[in-house]
């Protein structure tokens, strides 16, 4: 177990390297000036002084080599949108909206998606299954920034139940929290009703009820503990998924996450923001991967032995 974590440990390292070179390579190729719509007021000293205090006037070697530095002493540069703030500082302030967002996007998606694909297994070909199955795919059908501003305009502002906007307390979370979280309870009712179904036709499964086990008691203690691991294994970028795409649902919910910002520094051509962005999310998928990785092993102490012994 050691051997295979000191492993994946080191495929982190690699994957993380590779999100930083191409992303800077990527940015250095993207179209338009640095400074958006002032380079066409500024005068060509001014552009100079502005290039070199970015470093922008180097070759690209040490524009890279210099940036790698910064990045390992955790230092993602200056925005070029907010001159005065670090993009660290910026992460700081705005990141904790976005992941308490997606948390309660993940909540809303675990809880509900695995009652109704447990619901669908457990009425495999009945009419409930038949329901669930038909939410989930609705659910995959409406991305989430159709179903915000619906929720929005008749929940929130028709019918008044809830905040249609803003941040300004728990009832404001739960509007843009289930539009964020509606396509991944469907993915994760659909997986966990495959799962089931496929657990429930096992023998040992067959063998508890013939030593005369309960139908409850077979589903706590034997289905759902194995039919769970497939779940378990895609929770890790799911959860990263939702983080991710609370980008739109922050736009719709005025949500004072990191949204604005990466949509901003995208049409600024804001470089450090958009790369150091792109690596704060690509080091958190890496981590929740590793984390699940090690989850999936404590659920299953068997995939723990195998992988430990054989690599």
């Amino acid at each position: 177990m050691l051997r295979y974590l000191l492993r994946r440990l080191v495929y982190m390292v690699i994957t993380l390297w590779l999100v930083v070179t191409f992303t800077f390579v990527l940015m250095k190729n993207l179209p338009g000036d640095p400074f958006g719509e002032d380079s066409q007021k500024l005068t060509i000293e001014q552009r100079k002084l502005l290039y070199a205090q970015y470093g922008l006037d180097q070759p690209i070697w040490k524009q890279y080599v210099k940036y790698m530095n910064n990045v390992l002493h955790g230092d993602l540069g200056v925005s070029f949108q907010f001159p005065t703030r670090k993009v660290t500082d910026i992460i700081h302030q705005a990141f904790p909206a976005s992941l308490e967002l997606g948390l309660w996007a993940l909540a809303i998606a675990i809880t509900v998606g695995l009652i109704l694909g447990i619901i669908a297994a457990l009425n495999h070909n009945k009419g409930l299954d038949v329901t669930a199955m038909f939410t989930a795919i609705v659910g995959i059908s409406i991305p989430s920034f159709v179903l915000g501003p619906l929720l929005s305009y008749f929940v929130g502002v028709k019918l008044g139940w809830l905040p249609p906007g803003m941040w300004t307390g728990a009832s404001s979370r739960v509007l843009p929290s289930i539009a964020l979280s509606f396509g991944t309870i469907a993915i994760l009712a659909r997986l966990m009703r495959t799962s089931m179904l496929d657990v429930l036709n096992q023998d040992y499964i067959k063998t508890a009820k013939a030593k005369g086990l309960s139908q409850p008691a077979i589903v706590l203690k034997h289905t759902i503990r194995n039919a769970i691991l497939p779940v378990v294994t895609v929770l890790g970028p799911v959860f990263v998924g939702l983080i991710t795409g609370t980008l739109v649902v922050e736009q719709i919910f005025v949500v004072p996450g990191l949204g604005k910002h990466f949509v901003q520094s995208i049409y600024s051509n804001d470089y450090t923001m958009i790369t150091g962005l792109t690596i704060f999310y690509a080091f958190i998928l890496v981590i929740v991967l590793f984390i699940t990785d090690v989850v999936y092993g404590l659920i299953d102490p068997r995939i723990r032995l195998v992988k430990g012994g054989s690599k």
